[in-house]
């Protein structure tokens, strides 16, 4: 080990964590060991870089409190999040597609009753409502029974609402239940393209690489009911300017979805809502759990 060379160093690492007693925190810190070190090697890291970049994880972790997650804005920002998707997701052909979570999900989101809103503000002068609506539906098009289907999103001025103080608590966000027979409904507004954040350690990364900070117009949606995997996903809007920039590369093309201006008074009668109103009828496809 006194002799060690730049070669030789990562065994000698390597071979220090050898005993640790679960497999697969072996594997991993094994993997991320032989990583790291050639990206210290191939990059020829100076120690002031070295400890910038220290200090810049400390800034992120630093400005992180319980409505805030910048390290989950930072794996977002350079396509962690959407790799780790894309390897673990698995997801088998026909099935909805997963994507990120993002740093914005809220766990405690309210119950809302059929045809409820999430909008707990008034609409605006001009403003339509949106009606996104289908069925949960198994791997063998089964309907699934009462799946809980919660949805979160930016209000009109690309903030949620755990970002804005302006905001009520809980507006643009809450969960329903599905019908016996496998059909859903989420009232809301139209989603609209934003900005994330950039008064953190992510900004500065986007600045210092010339990096916009849009993302495209998207609801969140997570889909669970007993018997079937949990599905995260998002549904961009087809319109939006920024489906092949998404700041956190999680735009699939299979969750594209068109929006499409409804002027029926008696289907949005049906829905509690004034006509002409914004719809995306959409099908969720669930994977059996194991």
């Amino acid at each position: 080990m006194r002799n060690t060379t730049e070669a030789e160093l990562t065994n000698v690492v390597l071979a220090r964590y050898a005993g640790t007693p679960d497999a697969r925190l072996r594997e991993i810190l094994s993997s991320l060991i032989r990583h790291l070190h050639a990206f210290v090697r191939e990059s020829r890291l100076t120690e002031s870089e070295w400890i910038e970049g220290i200090l810049y994880l400390t800034r992120t972790g630093q400005i992180c409190d319980e409505k805030r997650q910048e390290f989950i804005l930072l794996s977002d920002n350079l396509g962690i999040s959407a790799l780790v998707n894309m390897v673990s997701s698995n997801v088998p052909e026909g099935a909805t597609e997963t994507t990120v979570v993002g740093p914005f999900y809220v766990p405690t989101a309210p119950e809302k009753a059929p045809g409820e809103t999430v909008l707990l503000r008034p609409l605006a002068q001009g403003e339509r409502e949106l009606i996104v609506h289908g069925r949960i539906l198994g791997p063998d098009g089964e309907p699934v029974p009462g799946a809980k289907v919660e949805v979160w999103q930016t209000d009109a001025n690309g903030m949620y609402d755990i970002q804005d103080d302006a905001q009520p608590e809980d507006n643009l966000r809450g969960w329903y239940r599905g019908s016996a027979d496998g059909r859903y409904l989420v009232r809301t507004i139209r989603p609209a393209s934003y900005p994330i954040p950039t008064d953190g350690p992510v900004g500065e990364l986007l600045r210092a690489t010339g990096r916009h900070p849009w993302r495209p117009a998207h609801l969140h949606a997570t889909i669970s009911a007993p018997g079937y995997k949990p599905l995260t996903t998002h549904l961009f809007d087809a319109e939006d300017e920024y489906l092949d920039s998404d700041v956190v590369f999680a735009v699939k093309e299979s969750l594209i979805r068109t929006v499409r201006l409804n002027e029926d008074a008696a289907a949005a009668a049906s829905h509690g809502v004034a006509a002409p109103y914004w719809e995306i009828e959409t099908d969720f496809l669930l994977q059996r759990a194991n």
